[in-house]
């Protein structure tokens, strides 16, 4: 199978999977997309923005081709970008091994923790203010066992604390190798193949894998007694993201695109976006301050989008495709040099996956196939990812936006979460501690699910816990409940707004604006955790423990104003819980808006409807009374639990005379909550009959 066949392939693969995925899991989580901007980053129209982008970078001077040294994975064959790049940490040793100098029979102990690049030394340093070391400055050293000398020099870089104090440059061991390699203009000695073997320059190790390579070589340095000694050294190294192997660092030629000249202006660029949390922007900050390379874009793999290039096999020009010739693979098409009119050879490598999904913006918003469209979308307003993407998705896109067009991809980013097991561990299928969502579904339900998930704080990991769909549970039971009562009391609703109110409806009111407000404020702010937490407090505490039980005398024996007064606050105050929750629990919201209110309203789902604007003018006297009712009503239920007395026992009340004054609208309502047969004035007290 060749490449195009093999991207058909997967692009079919693509579709089937994301048909299955958009209708068995994102759809049944109650995701809700423009499903018609669905993309695949393999696609014609996707392949066309990446080539677009590369050819628009190339002519403004922001993406070149070198031959350096580059962080290689001698695994998976391929460079690798920084951002690839994770830390392995491992246990390896420090081995003190002898040089001869030259001319001399003195010897000098150096101690390196990669002997196997003893045949790659082409620089050995020494602080300059190391006076045991300093006299070495300017002598050459013989390399043991492959004895080509090595001039000393200096550099104050030099740690004079770590091993002898001396450092052996190779090329290349590690990026410090490669620093000092530039620095000091030294010689270049290619030691590794492109999977990860010593070359020829290693002698009778060539063929040999790096660590195969390195216990030999320590054993021909003890045979030779240049191996003084060995210490155990915990250290850090940089392994590919995807093995888990070790990166090298060989010299090859790859394609760039600027990135550390930019440095500053991404930072300044971060500072454009609204952050949620903000303190994410500065994960961004401290990744782009520490960028040591620039973007590595090229590919050493079959799969991926091609590099649309050509060379000239006689003079090396480089030969690029206008952008109507976009998509195309150039292992397709045959070019010549317009230079020595000789055959061209195709770029073989593919781009890095991030080339693509950097411009996600710009393939889901249609930049080149509609470019009104783009034009009205762009930039776009959200960019919801994960914490550990914020170095490679939202750097690189904000990276390709600042080239292509000088501003920011969106106006805002929501950093979102992982889930954790109960003991605050990453799930993983080898460890057996993950928890799968379709079992929980299958368990509980999907609102149950989206209530869990609506528990989660941006920026904080999301440790597990069933309670919480336990929790949720019991929470949509006591939605439906309360629901299908208000429907019940209803059903002589006319859906009009009665002219006078009473004054604990009025009260409710208040309490419903201040709520719809501030769960307003944290939706916009992506605060759902505490949205969330102020609709179900509202919902359970004000709406249900109390509001319901007071008008319920009403609802039921009163007729005319009084009853029309609490059934527009009931009507109300219920929607308005079912539009605060519906982001979270998006299916009992929406079936419950169906089977009442959707006959009133005029939006057809309840997911396309207004935000509830409460319009009722803050009263203060009203906002005391009613709090100063809630407090007297909860004293009842107290003494009445305390006395082991039903909620529906009968009493004789005794309030504070003020407090009589300031109810006195609510005084009905009052004595029918808490079944007082009266109400006298006095010293707070509850007396049963």
């Amino acid at each position: 199978t060749n490449r195009a066949e093999f991207r058909k392939l997967c692009l079919q693969e693509t579709q089937r999977v994301e048909k299955d995925y958009s209708e068995n899991v994102f759809k049944k989580l109650g995701h809700s997309y423009d499903w018609n901007l669905l993309y695949q980053t393999i696609s014609p129209e996707a392949q066309k923005v990446a080539q677009t982008s590369f050819l628009r970078l190339i002519k403004k001077g922001n993406c070149y081709r070198a031959e350096e040294p580059v962080i290689w994975c001698p695994y998976h064959e391929t460079a690798l970008a920084q951002a690839e790049v994770e830390d392995l940490a491992r246990e390896t040793k420090l081995n003190y091994v002898d040089f001869d100098v030259a001319g001399s029979h003195e010897r000098v102990t150096i101690a390196t923790t990669r002997p196997e690049f003893l045949p790659a030394c082409v620089g050995i340093f020494v602080n300059p203010h190391d006076k045991k070391n300093s006299k070495l400055i300017g002598k050459e050293l013989v390399v043991p066992l492959f004895k080509h000398k090595v001039k000393v020099m200096k550099d104050e870089k030099v740690d004079k604390d770590f091993g002898t104090g001396i450092v052996m440059v190779c090329t290349f061991g590690d990026n410090t190798d490669i620093e000092w390699w530039k620095k000091h203009k030294l010689s270049l000695r290619k030691l590794l193949t492109k999977d990860g073997k010593l070359n020829e320059l290693a002698g009778k190790h060539k063929g040999m894998k790096i660590a195969e390579a390195k216990e030999a070589i320590i054993e021909d340095l003890k045979k030779e007694g240049r191996l003084k000694k060995q210490e155990k050294l915990e250290q850090t190294v940089g392994s590919c993201w995807r093995c888990n192997t070790p990166v090298e660092y060989i010299v090859t030629k790859q394609w760039f695109i600027k990135t550390l000249k930019y440095k500053k202006d991404l930072i300044k660029r971060a500072k454009e976006v609204l952050w949620k949390p903000e303190f994410m922007r500065k994960r961004f900050e401290n990744w782009t301050e520490n960028l040591a390379w620039d973007w590595i874009i090229s590919r050493q793999r079959f799969y991926g989008v091609p590099i649309p290039v050509w060379y000239c096999k006689q003079c090396n020009e480089i030969i690029l495709p206008s952008e109507k010739e976009l998509p195309l693979d150039p292992m397709e098409h045959k070019r010549k040099c317009p230079k020595c009119k000789q055959d061209a050879k195709p770029d073989e490598d593919v781009f890095d996956t991030w080339m693509t999904s950097s411009n996600s913006p710009e393939v889901a918003s249609r930049w080149l196939e509609n470019p009104e469209l783009y034009k009205k979308i762009a930039p776009m307003s959200l960019r919801p990812q994960s914490h550990d993407i914020i170095r490679t998705w939202a750097f690189y896109t904000i990276l390709k936006s600042h080239l292509l067009f000088n501003r920011v991809p969106w106006r805002d980013v929501m950093i979102g979460t992982f889930v954790l097991d109960p003991l605050g561990k990453g799930m993983h299928k080898s460890k057996g501690n993950a928890v799968w969502a379709d079992e929980l579904i299958e368990k509980y339900n999907v609102d149950a699910f989206r209530y869990w998930v609506g528990s989660a704080s941006l920026g904080s990991d999301l440790p597990f816990k069933e309670q919480e769909l336990v929790a949720g549970s019991r929470f949509l039971t006591k939605l439906w409940n309360a629901s299908n009562f208000v429907f019940s009391v209803l059903k002589d609703y006319k859906n009009t707004k009665p002219k006078k109110l009473e004054g604990i409806d009025e009260w409710m009111m208040q309490k419903l604006q201040e709520t719809t407000e501030k769960v307003r404020k944290l939706y916009e702010n992506y605060n759902i955790a505490e949205a969330r937490k102020n609709t179900e407090n509202f919902f359970w505490h004000d709406f249900c423990d109390n509001y319901l039980e007071i008008v319920k005398n009403r609802v039921y024996n009163e007729k005319g104003q009084k009853k029309e007064s609490a059934q527009y606050v009931l009507y109300q105050t219920l929607l308005a819980i079912l539009k605060m929750m519906a982001p979270i629990t998006c299916f009992i919201t929406e079936e419950l808006y169906q089977d009442y209110f959707k006959k009133f309203e005029k939006e057809k789902s309840i997911h396309i409807s207004y935000w509830p604007e409460i319009k009722i003018k803050h009263d203060k006297k009203t906002e005391e009374a009613g709090d100063l009712f809630i407090e007297i009503l909860q004293k009842v239920r107290q003494e009445k639990t305390k006395k082991q007395k039903s909620m529906k026992a009968e009493i004789i009340l005794t309030i504070d005379k003020k407090d009589e004054y300031k109810l006195r609208e609510m005084l009905q309502d009052l004595k029918a909550v808490t079944n007082a047969r009266e109400i006298k004035e006095g010293k707070f007290k509850v007396d049963f009959i």
